[in-house]
């Protein structure tokens, strides 16, 4: 199934408008995360699984008043609560957080203290749903592992493509992937909202998302390497992504359609998560096509500027 029949974008002549669409967001994410590493110390906010604390999310029976609910919990000696609805309004849900503790043995005895609290001081009844306590050192521990999760995944991934194909076919299959990566934390710096380990679990199936969409360019870009050795990169390069389109389009676009309902629907428990997976297909399809081909004909463009004639390798012809 094909939805594009003899597609001619022109899609390397779009590449100063797709440099500056990368830098202008690039750019507004390092700038966003830089002003929260001043503000907060860290480049994006941190959910309870890395910055340590405690959350508790309790329904209550009717409409939760926001004001009194904090009242209530200043009332124990428990300041700088964070408290905010979370789901849909008419279940009635509240999530309440308390700051970064400094002592392990703390951290339970808040949730106690949340609990009563409400019991003391709130009159509307209400159910704990569920009580996440996380430690300080843990909550670093996790920071760091999921840093080096994503990088691992990358190096992986630069090795595979260098034995595969070439080592600039990693090299800029990578790079794609690192401005994927970098935009959508970036996009969530901008929107102040918090990273927790179900968004870095979006993060790296994003990574290998992308990447399988930029291999298929690969492949259709060797395979025409094969059969047309006279043509111009350029042409080629566009030639392949245009014979793609309607796969990327067909893929790309169903697997969108998915994340956005789990967006919409999905409540505030995945908010996180599927916010990650919309903005993260979309970058990822576009990395694909003004990313990751054009710095195939750039690296060449380079070579060729240096009087070193290396052209890409193509794929091999199969075996009758």
């Amino acid at each position: 199934m094909e939805f594009f029949h003899d597609v001619k974008v022109d899609w390397l002549g779009k590449k100063w408008y797709f440099l500056a669409f990368s830098m202008i967001f690039s750019v507004a994410g390092v700038i966003s995360m830089a002003w929260h590493i001043h503000t907060i110390g860290s480049p994006v906010p941190l959910g309870v699984d890395f910055r340590g604390g405690t959350q508790v999310e309790v329904q209550f029976n009717q409409r939760p008043d926001l004001n009194q609910i904090r009242q209530a919990i200043n009332d124990t000696g428990i300041s700088d609560a964070e408290i905010s609805t979370f789901g849909e309004a008419a279940n009635n849900e509240v999530l309440i957080g308390l700051p970064e503790q400094t002592n392990e043995s703390a951290l339970d005895t808040g949730r106690q203290q949340i609990e009563n609290a409400l019991r003391a001081h709130y009159t509307s009844n209400f159910t704990v749903r569920s009580v996440q306590v996380v430690g300080p050192t843990v909550g670093h521990q996790l920071e760091r592992q999921a840093a080096l999760a994503t990088l691992y995944s990358l190096l992986g991934m630069l090795v595979y493509l260098w034995f595969r194909f070439q080592l600039i076919y990693g090299v800029a299959a990578v790079v794609a992937c690192f401005h994927d990566t970098l935009i959508t934390v970036g996009a969530f710096a901008l929107t102040n909202q918090e990273i927790s380990l179900t968004v870095i679990a979006a993060i790296l199936t994003l990574v290998g998302y992308s990447m399988n969409d930029t291999i298929v360019v690969f492949d259709r870009i060797r395979e025409n390497l094969r059969m047309s050795r006279r043509e111009p990169l350029p042409d080629l390069v566009n030639r392949s992504i245009n014979q793609t389109l309607s796969r990327t389009v067909l893929t790309s676009g169903l697997t969108f359609l998915t994340v956005l309902s789990l967006f919409i629907f999905g409540g505030q428990v995945l908010k996180g998560f599927s916010f990650a997976l919309v903005v993260g297909i979309l970058i990822g399809t576009y990395s694909s096509i003004a990313v990751a081909a054009p710095m195939l004909v750039a690296y060449q463009e380079w070579r060729a500027g240096k009087g070193k004639n290396v052209s890409l390798p193509a794929a091999k012809r199969t075996r009758a």
